[in-house]
């Protein structure tokens, strides 16, 4: 059985119900259970509040790694091609089940296996309110530019969504298509030539490996930014509005127990985000000689000052 995490437009990519394993494996006392960790970009990084989360969550659950659970990750570093691969890697080490992060490692993961149990997590959540937000915080935004990866079929439909809340807000927006690392330099001189008001980087793997790129030419070339996610911002993007992504890992971790202790991943319900949060960092704000609104600012889960 598939378990999946994020929002019904990913659903439906990967085929409406998903091809369903045929049953999960039961608990077996002093077995040692093996967790594929699966993602289309990097690794994450021992210290990213997300994994922290997953780790927290597991070892409440009473999953301690290396004493009854252990961990094999698999990461295609952006590099699309190495998905199929990666994933029967995982089919061979015959995991328990896989933890995809994102969206094109769940559906590469999907087409591989019709046996091992797949947690989704991170998928996203399109948002048309981040240019509402982006129209509070620019009372003259009319143009954006929209920096997404084509490769990934969660960004193209927030492209669409964006083009859609664009239409209805009177917003020009100006695409910023990427597929891969070179396709950067490209997209940061179209926005230099296209002088948007503002820019808006569409969250996934690839712009989550490249955010410092991303954030350092939004402030060189004194573009306001939103993202989809705090750690944006942590690197010196100016707003982010999206999903909790340490709250998604916490859920997934509680998926992940249930299969293991034998649970059926058809009775488990799909979940969508419920916790939003909209993150400002004033000090990008300074370099850029914005001020920021006060009732935005009152708005905010957190303020980086």
């Amino acid at each position: 059985m598939t378990v999946t995490i994020g929002r019904r437009e990913l659903l439906a990519a990967l085929g409406g119900a998903v091809a369903w394993p045929l049953a999960a494996r039961a608990q077996q006392g002093g077995k040692k259970y093996t967790i594929g960790l699966f993602s289309a970009a990097i690794r994450l990084p021992e210290n990213a509040p997300a994994w922290i989360a997953f780790l927290g969550a597991m070892r409440e659950l009473g999953w301690i790694e290396g004493k009854n659970v252990v961990f094999e990750g698999r990461y295609a570093d952006n590099r699309l091609e190495r998905l199929p691969a990666l994933a029967e890697e995982l089919l061979r080490l015959n995991v328990d089940v896989i933890v995809a992060i994102g969206t094109l490692a769940p559906l590469a993961a999907k087409r591989a296996t019709s046996t091992i149990p797949i947690v989704m997590t991170a998928a996203g959540d399109p948002l048309g309110k981040r240019l509402e937000l982006l129209k509070e915080l620019l009372p003259r935004f009319a143009r954006v530019a929209v920096l997404w990866n084509a490769a990934n079929p969660y960004s193209t439909n927030v492209f669409k969504e964006t083009q859609v809340a664009g239409r209805v807000l009177g917003v020009q927006v100006q695409s910023l298509e990427v597929r891969n690392p070179e396709d950067l330099d490209g997209a940061f001189e179209a926005a230099r030539q296209q002088h948007p008001d503002a820019l808006v980087s569409v969250e996934d793997p690839f712009t989550a490996t490249y955010r410092k790129r991303i954030t350092d030419f939004a402030i060189a070339a004194r573009l306001p930014s939103l993202y989809g996610l705090r750690e944006d911002v942590d690197a010196g993007g100016l707003v982010s509005y999206g999903a909790n992504l340490a709250e998604l890992f916490r859920r997934a971790a509680g998926y992940v127990d249930k299969i293991l202790k034998g649970a059926k991943p058809a009775d488990l319900p799909v979940q969508q985000p419920t916790t939003f949060e909209l993150v400002v960092n004033l000090n990008t704000a300074r370099l850029l000689g914005l001020e920021i609104p006060p009732t935005l600012l009152a708005r905010a889960d957190e303020v980086i000052e």
